[in-house]
C-alpha cells in the first residue's frame, strides 16, 4: 500500500512540474522561460524538479508528450463507439485531435514555434516514437473494422496503421513548413489544400478505399490559420489533424 501511495505521489506531484511548464510555455514562451520560473510558479525547490526532469528540454519532451496523450484521450470515444464505420472513426479521430487543438490556439502556437526548432530535432524524434506507439493500435483497430466491412484492403491492418501515420506526420510537417514560410511572406491557401489532398490521396491507397472517401482534413478549420502576409499554424500540430 506504501509503495502505491508513493507512486501516485510522485505521478501528482511529476503532472504538477508539467502543467506548470505548459502554462508557462503558452504565456512566457519556451525560450523565455526557465526552469527557476517552474520552480517559483510551484513554490518548489530545485532538487525537486531535478527528481523527475534532467532538463528544461526534458521538461518540454513531457508537456508534448501531456498534450499528445490528452488529446487522444479525447478522442478515444470515437474510436470505441458501437455501430460507427470504419471511415467514419477516422475522420471522427482526427478531426476532433483538430479541434481539440483549435480550441487552444495559444498554446498550439505557443508549442509549435519552438517544437520545430533546429535544437529540438531529437526531442521531436522522441515524441513521434511514441505517438506511434499509442496511434498505431487505435488505427490499428478501426481498420480491421474497415477490412471486415469490405471497404478496406490491406493485408495487414498494422502495417497499414505504421504507415499512415507516417503520412499524418508527413502531412503535419508539410502544412507547418507552410504555416512557417507564411510567418514572412503570403501564402497561398491552395498550396495548403494540394498538400493535404495529396497525402489524403495516399492514405486512402493505402486503405485500398476509392477516391474521395476519406476527409480527415477540414478545410473551414485550415483556412483561419493562414491569412493574408502573416499565417498561422494549422491544426496539424504534433499527432493531429
Amino acid at each position: 500500500m506504501t509503495r502505491t501511495v508513493n507512486t501516485e505521489t510522485r505521478a501528482i506531484r511529476r503532472e504538477a512540474f508539467v502543467l506548470s511548464g505548459l502554462r508557462l510555455i503558452q504565456t512566457k514562451g519556451y525560450e523565455q522561460m526557465s526552469v527557476q520560473d517552474v520552480l517559483d510558479d510551484l513554490h518548489a525547490s530545485r532538487g525537486a524538479f531535478y527528481h523527475y526532469f534532467t532538463s528544461k528540454r526534458a521538461l518540454l519532451l513531457a508537456v508534448m508528450d501531456h498534450v499528445v496523450t490528452t488529446a487522444l484521450q479525447a478522442v478515444a470515444p470515437v474510436a470505441a463507439e458501437p455501430g460507427r464505420s470504419a471511415v467514419s472513426k477516422l475522420e471522427g479521430i482526427f478531426t476532433g485531435i483538430a479541434g481539440w487543438k483549435e480550441d487552444r490556439r495559444d498554446l498550439m502556437l505557443a508549442l509549435v514555434r519552438v517544437w520545430y526548432s533546429d535544437d529540438n530535432v531529437l526531442t521531436r524524434d522522441k515524441l513521434r516514437g511514441s505517438l506511434t506507439a499509442s496511434l498505431v493500435p487505435m488505427l490499428a483497430e478501426i481498420i480491421a473494422q474497415g477490412v471486415q466491412e469490405g471497404v478496406m484492403s490491406p493485408g495487414s491492418p498494422g502495417g497499414a496503421a505504421r504507415v499512415m501515420v507516417s503520412l499524418v506526420l508527413g502531412a503535419q510537417d508539410a502544412v507547418i513548413e507552410l504555416f512557417l514560410a507564411a510567418q514572412e511572406s503570403e501564402v497561398a491557401f491552395q498550396a495548403v489544400l494540394e498538400v493535404v489532398a495529396g497525402y489524403t490521396e495516399a492514405m486512402e491507397r493505402v486503405l485500398g478505399l476509392s477516391p474521395g472517401s476519406l476527409k480527415l482534413f477540414n478545410e473551414e478549420r485550415l483556412r483561419p490559420w493562414f491569412g493574408s502576409g502573416k499565417g498561422e499554424v494549422s491544426g496539424l500540430v504534433p499527432g493531429g489533424s
